[in-house]
Parts: C-alpha cells; sequence; structure tokens
C-alpha cells in the first residue's frame, strides 16, 4: 500500500511546501482573489477544520516578500498558480501583510480574553519590528510602538492597531498591505459562553472598524471564521464587505475537497475500494447548491490511518454551545431533531447574520442556522420567501449523525458515567420496567441539573427520551417516533421494535405543577403516582396502542410518567 500521507495539524503553508509533504493544492483561490477587484473586504465563512487557516497563510506566502525572514519566491513554482500565468505571478511577494490568528482568545472571562488580545498584537507588532528600526515613524508613533511592545498601551492604542499598523507598513514599503484575519469569531463566540459578550464585542467592533472600515492604507483584506456575526453587532457602517457562507457558490472549491480531489487522493492511496463509504461517512456538504465538498480534516485522518472508517472531525471541539442549545431547547425542536436522526429532512427559516444576542434554547432560527453555519446540518433546497430564507435541512453524514448522539449521550452520563447510560437503555429495551425505573431514580439525583428542567421541563423529559434511544435511530430493529398522531390523540413517546420477540414501549408524560410550600414530600408522592395512572390511562382511553399494532406489534409495554423537578413516578402495565 502506498505511504502517502496527508497533513494533520499543519496550519503553515511554508512549512508543509518546504517539507515536501503532500497537500492538494488550492492555490487557484489566489487567482480568484485577483481576480476579483471589486471585492475589497471578504468574509469566508466555514465549519472548522475545513481548511482556513491554511488557505491565509498560502495566501501570507504568496502576497510577502517574506515570511518569518525567509523568502517565499520560490514556494510556488509548479503550483497552479503559477501556470496560471505572468500576470498573477507578479503580484507575488509584492505587498507588505499583516496575519492575525484569534485562535486562542477564548478565556473564561473577559480579563484574561483581553490580555491574550494585547498578548497577540505584541506578537503582531514585534514581527514588523523593522518598522521602530527605521526613520519612518514619528517620536509619538514610536511611543505607541513601544507601549504595545511593553504591553504597557492604553486600550485606545489596541482598539487602533491593526489600523495605525498599515499605515505604518504602508509607508515602509510604499505599498499598501494585506490583512489577513482568521477566526475573527472565536473570542465572540467564547465571549458569549462565558458571559463577557458586551465588553468583547465593543473591543472587536472598535478594532474592525478601525482597520476595515476607515482606513485608507489598506489594499484588500480576507476574514475567516465559522459564523457570520451581524453587521448591527460588529461591522456597523462597513459597506465594503462581502460575505462567502456555505450558502453561496463562490470560493467554494478551496475550503474542504471536491469530488475530484478525492477521488485522486483514494487511487493514489489505493483506497478506491472504499470510496462509498468515504462518500456516506464524510461527503455531504454543498456549497451553494452547486459544489460539493467532503471534509477535509477527516479525509486526511482516513488516508492516513490506512482507510479506517471512524468518527473524526466530531471529537475536535468541546461543542459546548451547541450541546447547551440543543438539551434547553423547546419540545418542538427536539421533534425535528428526532426526524433528523431518523433520516427525515426538516423545513426551517435561516438567518445568516448570527446575532448572539439572539441565540437562546427559544429561538429555533438561530439554533438551526448555527447548526447549518458550523457545519453539523447541510442544506437540500433554499428559497426566499417572502424576505424570509427558507431552507430544507439534513444531516451531512453519518460522523456528523455520531455527534448528536454523542452530545445528547454525554449530557446524560455528565461525561463520565457510560454504565448507567447503558443500564438504563438496556433495562428499557428488555422490558425490565423495575429495573429502569431505578437506575432513571439515579441518574435524575446524581445527574440532571436544575438548569436543566427549570426554563421548560417537558422539553427535558423529551430530550432524556432522545437522548436514551439516540443509538437506536437507523437501527433496523426499532423506528423512533414522538407527538404522533394515533387512536383520538397524540402519543408523547414510542419505541417500536421491528423484533416481535422484545417489547415496543410507549410513553405518556405528564407535569405536576411545583407544590405549594406547605406540600409535604407523601403529599407530593402521592400526587405524582395519580397523575402516573393517569398518564397510563390516557393511552388506553386515547386508543395510543393504535399505531403499534398497525405495525405489528403485539408485545406492548405502557408507561405513565409524572415528574415535578426532580422528582417522578412511574406506572405501567
Amino acid at each position: 500500500m502506498s505511504m502517502l500521507k496527508l497533513p494533520i495539524g499543519y496550519d503553515n503553508f511554508g512549512e508543509l511546501v518546504k517539507r515536501k509533504i503532500h497537500f492538494v493544492d488550492k492555490t487557484l483561490f489566489i487567482k480568484e482573489l485577483i481576480d476579483d477587484e471589486s471585492t475589497k473586504i471578504l468574509l469566508i465563512t466555514r465549519p472548522r477544520r475545513f481548511g482556513k487557516t491554511l488557505n491565509l497563510s498560502m495566501l501570507q506566502y504568496f502576497f510577502a516578500e517574506t515570511v518569518y525572514g525567509e523568502k517565499t519566491a520560490e514556494l510556488f513554482a509548479g503550483l497552479k498558480i503559477a501556470e496560471a500565468g505572468a500576470e498573477y505571478m507578479s503580484h507575488q511577494g509584492k505587498y507588505p501583510v499583516i496575519f492575525v490568528s484569534f485562535k486562542d482568545i477564548k478565556n473564561h472571562d473577559f480579563e484574561h480574553a483581553y490580555a491574550g488580545l494585547v498578548e497577540l498584537i505584541r506578537k503582531i507588532y514585534t514581527e514588523h519590528r523593522v518598522l521602530l528600526e527605521s526613520n519612518k515613524l514619528s517620536v509619538q508613533e514610536q511611543g505607541f510602538y513601544n507601549a504595545i511592545l511593553d504591553k504597557t498601551a492604553d486600550e485606545e492604542t489596541i482598539k487602533n492597531s491593526l489600523q495605525n499598523l498599515c499605515e505604518y507598513l504602508y509607508r515602509y514599503y510604499g505599498a499598501k498591505p494585506w490583512l489577513l484575519i482568521d477566526e475573527y469569531d472565536t473570542p465572540i463566540q467564547s465571549a458569549y459562553v462565558n458571559g463577557y459578550y458586551e465588553e468583547m464585542i465593543s473591543i472587536m467592533r472598535s478594532m474592525f472598524g478601525a482597520a476595515l472600515k476607515t482606513n485608507p492604507y489598506l489594499e484588500r483584506a480576507v476574514l475567516t471564521g465559522i459564523l457570520r456575526v451581524a453587521k448591527e453587532s460588529l461591522f456597523s457602517g462597513l459597506n465594503n464587505l462581502e460575505v462567502f457562507t456555505i450558502l453561496r457558490e463562490e470560493y467554494g472549491q478551496y475550503f474542504g475537497f471536491t469530488e475530484q480531489e478525492v477521488k485522486d487522493l483514494l487511487i493514489q492511496s489505493q483506497l478506491e475500494s472504499k470510496a462509498a463509504e468515504v462518500r456516506e461517512w464524510y461527503n455531504g456538504y454543498n456549497i451553494g447548491g452547486v459544489v460539493t465538498v467532503y471534509n477535509p480534516w477527516s479525509i486526511a485522518h482516513f488516508i492516513n490511518r490506512k482507510g479506517t472508517i471512524m468518527p473524526y472531525w466530531v471529537n475536535t471541539s468541546d461543542n459546548k454551545l451547541i450541546r447547551d442549545l440543543i438539551i434547553k431547547s423547546s419540545d418542538r425542536f427536539k421533534t425535528k431533531l428526532e426526524d433528523l436522526l431518523a433520516g427525515k429532512p426538516v423545513e426551517s427559516t435561516i438567518n445568516e447574520d448570527m446575532v448572539f444576542g439572539d441565540l437562546s434554547y427559544k429561538s429555533e432560527i438561530a439554533i438551526w442556522s448555527l447548526l447549518l453555519l458550523s457545519g453539523y446540518l447541510k442544506v437540500l433546497k433554499k428559497e426566499m420567501v417572502d424576505e424570509e430564507l427558507k431552507v430544507v435541512l439534513d444531516i451531512p453524514n453519518r460522523e456528523v449523525r455520531s455527534l448528536y448522539r454523542n452530545i445528547i449521550k454525554g449530557w446524560l452520563t455528565d461525561e463520565q458515567d457510560d454504565e448507567l447510560y447503558n443500564e438504563i437503555l438496556s433495562t428499557l429495551l428488555a422490558g425490565d420496567i423495575n429495573k429502569f425505573i431505578e437506575h432513571l431514580a439515579l441518574f435524575m439525583k446524581q445527574t440532571a441539573s436544575y438548569h436543566d428542567l427549570s426554563n421548560d421541563p417537558e422539553a427535558f423529559f423529551h430530550g432524556l427520551l432522545i437522548g436514551l434511544t439516540a443509538s437506536l435511530y437507523k437501527n433496523k430493529n426499532y423506528q423512533i417516533t414522538s407527538n404522533r398522531e394515533s387512536g383520538y390523540g397524540r402519543y408523547d413517546y414510542l419505541i417500536f421494535s421491528h423484533d416481535l420477540t422484545k417489547p415496543t414501549i410507549i410513553f405518556e408524560l405528564k407535569r405536576v405543577e411545583k407544590p405549594k410550600p406547605k406540600t409535604s414530600e407523601k403529599q407530593l408522592d402521592e400526587l405524582l403516582a395519580k397523575t402516573a395512572m393517569e398518564a397510563l390511562e390516557q393511552i388506553a382511553t386515547k386508543d395510543y396502542l393504535t399505531e403499534a399494532k398497525r405495525l405489528g406489534a403485539t408485545k406492548i409495554i405502557q408507561i405513565g410518567l409524572a415528574f415535578c423537578g426532580k422528582k417522578f413516578m412511574a406506572r405501567y402495565s
């Protein structure tokens, strides 16, 4: 078998070329940028690990004469941009370049995040220290420069640091610089998750406004990130910004591997026999509805591990924001999520402009938009209806499907007690309901948070059932449905077993209102037991078993479950 190895963890273009590591040539991205003279500032959003940092590094090495003290002229020999002709190569090494990566500004509090930002600016200024040693800066400007190097600069100087550096570089080189900003949204997302959003957005808005909006010394700017943060919150007044999300075709083939590129890689690594499996596991991203791309991170790992199929991309992030939004989402959202897990596309309105203040478990549009832009969903169809973008969404591939299962399972087990999770599920499917109730009570006591329950307890228990059965979706032996019409109403949850020797299980859930202060534990228990029995009787009186019987079930377990906060009672037959 070929020893073809693809780069993993490399985000420095010059290092890849000098080490002669095999990589997929995306240098025609440079040609398209040069040709697109009408767009001064580009923001390209793509899911994580889709080659954004490496592409910006490639731009840095192309436009700058030297990077980290080394000449760049020979790096592009034999690559596609060199073959495009002298017109394009005439731009090589002709500009100063400022490369900024915000990927590490993701702290738990504003104080440390701001300190990280100050350190980042210091490093950038250090890279261009030749300016300080020239005669191009005034005494006052030298003072600003030294304050940044010493990390004594005030906030106003930090906000204007990128714009000022553009001016200094223009004076020194006689050419306007390219400004390359990687993971521009990382500090903003981290600030939102950790509770200092307003402070961070204020800093970033001022910095980007100065560098991008009112900067006569800027040649072009390219920004990358995962989310398209709304202009109103970050890029206010920036009219020369063009945004390219996964819903637009332009630049689509340069982030991720195309069908032909994957085919070539599989042939070179003698793995072409696995093409169908690779497509099922790692394909599925339709950029602008035209360009189909594979997840490059997963393809690289698959090839380097000699054809081992497994989830790779889903393990590269903690997914905290995604996890929290899914777990705390509404009952209606969870029903749609069940459809996706069962292989049924769902319809939704999408807002490409992410306003983090709108992100909450109550905002379905915001959650669907975040999942789509982050790479956890793909678009099958889109159209504008009454000035709203309506789309049909689906899970991109098997790898991402496993992510949803792991997020919910991780929540249920508090990411540490797999044994309890497995016990709850196995006893339920075996029909040992007493043991199931016992294990579920232990879970509620040890794991379930008050915050998980307080906003929408019905959605919590719905999510609980989705989590318990997440591994059964796409399982040929089971069919999972909820909130479906059957008989004279809608049952809450059905686990249908195609193996008629094993039980089909139907749930009816009822919430008991929070008791008055004087209510005793005994009275609450009696109320829960009474309500659980009412839920069980409702299954019969409304004939909820109609659908299960129509599907052929003969061995059916009926469970009525009543809950109040962490406490619950169950009755079954």
